[in-house]
C-alpha cells in the first residue's frame, strides 16, 4: 500500500487565495477550464465603468492598445519577442486567418495533421479540401499515442502546411515536435502548432521550437476564461502573409475607414479581424498576469510531482493510466481507464468534484499549481469511492 505522501515545501499554493473556486471544490479540470482568478471581479468591473464614463473615448485612451498589451504579456511565456503575438477570440479563428494566407495550389496543397488533434482543428483542416487542399491525417498507434515518425514520413515535397498539437488533448501526450518540424522546414511547408494544452503548465519556447505560427487560448491552464485566444507569428513569416479571412482592425489605418485595397497592419494587428472582445481580454489577463510571474518552469515541476503521486495510486487501486507515465511525455492531466467512467464523472461533478471524462480515454483529472497535495491523495479516494459504487448499483 503506497504511504501518505510526504509533506512538501510547496511555495506555489500561496497563489491558492487569488482562485475562490478552489475552496469550494476539489479542482481537477484545468485541462479544460482553469479556476477564476480573484482579480476578474475587478477587471469586468473596470470594464463596465470605462464604457459608462468614457464612452466612445475608451477605444483610444485604453481599449485599442489593449489586446497588443496583453499579447506581450502571453510573448513573455512564450519565449517570443514583443510585437509577435495577436489576440483573437479562439483558437479555431486564429488558425483560419493563417490559413486563409495560403493558395493550396497543387502540387503543394497538402496538409498534415495527426487524428488526434482536437476536432475543432480538424473541422476547420477538412474544409480547406474546398479550396484545394489535401487533408492527410497520421493515425493514431495503439494507446492513441501519435509517433513522430509517423507524422514525418507523412511530409513530403507536397506538403504545404504541417499543422500538430504540441499536448493531445485526450492522451495528455507530448508530442516531440523538433523533429517534425525539422523535416518541414528542409521541404519549404509551413509549421502550424496547437499549444493550447501545454502553454501555462509546459514550458513552450517558440525560438528553441522554431515554429512559424503558433496558437493557444485562455481557458485551460492560463486560467483566463472563455473568449481570448491568441496566435504568435514568428517576425520572419509574418510580414509576407496577406490574410483572406481579415477585417478592419487588420488594417494599418483601420479608423481612415478606407474602402480601398486592404493594406496590412506591419505589426500583430495585421492578423486581427473585426472588432476585438474587450471584456474577455480583460478578464484572461488576470489568469496571464499570474502565470507569467509565477513561471511554468515552477509550474511545470508542481506538476509532475502531483501527476507522479495521481499515477501510483492509479496503480495500486487497480487502474488504467492512458497517459504517458514518462514524465517527459505527460502533460499536465493523467487519464484513468475505470469501469464505468462516464456515470462515475456525472456522479463526482455533481458532489464538486471538478473533473471530465472523454470516450476512449476515460477519466481526466488534472492538479494544477493551486493544489494542495493532501487534494491528490483525496480525489483518488473519491474516484476509487465512487468506481466501488457505481459497480454495486
Amino acid at each position: 500500500m503506497i504511504r501518505p505522501a510526504a509533506e512538501v515545501h510547496d511555495p506555489l499554493i500561496d497563489w491558492r487565495r487569488e482562485f475562490p473556486t478552489t475552496e469550494a471544490t476539489l479542482h481537477f479540470i484545468s485541462h479544460s477550464l482553469g479556476a477564476m482568478p480573484r482579480g476578474v471581479d475587478d477587471a469586468l468591473a473596470r470594464y463596465a465603468l470605462v464604457w459608462k464614463t468614457r464612452g466612445i473615448r475608451a477605444w483610444e485612451e485604453e481599449w485599442f492598445e489593449l489586446p497588443t498589451r496583453i499579447g506581450d504579456v502571453l510573448a513573455g511565456i512564450l519565449g517570443a519577442d514583443p510585437g509577435t503575438v495577436s489576440m483573437c477570440e479562439n483558437v479555431t479563428t486564429a488558425q483560419a486567418v493563417v490559413l486563409s494566407a495560403f493558395d493550396f495550389r497543387a502540387p503543394r496543397n497538402r496538409v498534415v495533421c495527426t487524428a488526434e488533434d482536437f476536432p475543432s482543428a480538424l473541422y476547420l483542416y477538412e474544409g480547406l479540401a474546398r479550396r484545394g487542399a489535401e487533408i492527410v491525417r497520421v493515425p493514431a498507434r495503439s494507446g492513441r499515442a501519435i509517433d513522430p515518425a509517423d507524422v514525418i514520413a507523412a511530409i513530403d515535397e507536397r506538403t504545404a502546411v504541417v499543422a500538430v498539437s504540441h499536448v493531445l488533448f485526450r492522451s495528455s501526450q507530448i508530442l516531440d515536435v523538433r523533429p517534425i518540424f525539422e523535416r518541414a522546414r528542409s521541404l519549404g511547408a509551413i509549421t502550424l502548432l496547437d499549444a493550447y494544452q501545454a502553454v501555462g503548465t509546459v514550458p513552450v519556447d517558440v525560438n528553441a521550437l522554431a515554429v512559424d505560427f503558433l496558437t493557444g487560448g485562455s481557458v485551460k491552464w492560463l486560467c483566463g476564461g472563455p473568449g481570448a485566444a491568441y496566435l504568435y507569428a514568428r517576425p520572419g513569416i509574418a510580414g509576407t502573409l496577406r490574410p483572406a479571412f481579415t477585417g478592419w482592425m487588420a488594417h494599418e489605418d483601420p479608423f481612415a475607414f478606407d474602402s480601398g485595397a486592404m493594406r496590412w497592419d506591419k505589426g500583430p494587428r495585421r492578423f486581427w479581424t473585426g472588432t476585438p472582445g474587450i471584456p474577455a481580454f480583460m478578464a484572461a489577463r488576470c489568469g496571464f498576469d499570474i502565470i507569467a510571474e509565477i513561471g511554468v518552469p515552477a509550474i511545470r515541476a508542481k506538476s509532475l510531482r502531483q501527476t507522479r503521486r495521481m499515477i501510483s495510486l492509479a496503480d495500486e487501486y487497480g487502474y488504467g493510466v492512458v497517459s504517458p507515465r514518462e514524465d517527459s511525455l505527460r502533460g499536465g492531466t493523467v487519464c484513468l481507464d475505470v469501469v464505468n467512467a462516464g456515470r462515475v464523472c456525472a456522479a463526482l461533478l455533481a458532489s464538486d468534484v471538478l473533473l471530465d471524462y472523454r470516450p476512449g480515454v476515460g477519466l481526466r483529472l488534472a492538479p494544477h499549481f493551486y493544489t494542495r497535495d493532501d487534494e491528490v491523495d483525496e480525489v483518488m479516494r473519491r474516484v476509487r469511492a465512487e468506481v466501488e459504487r457505481q459497480a454495486r448499483s
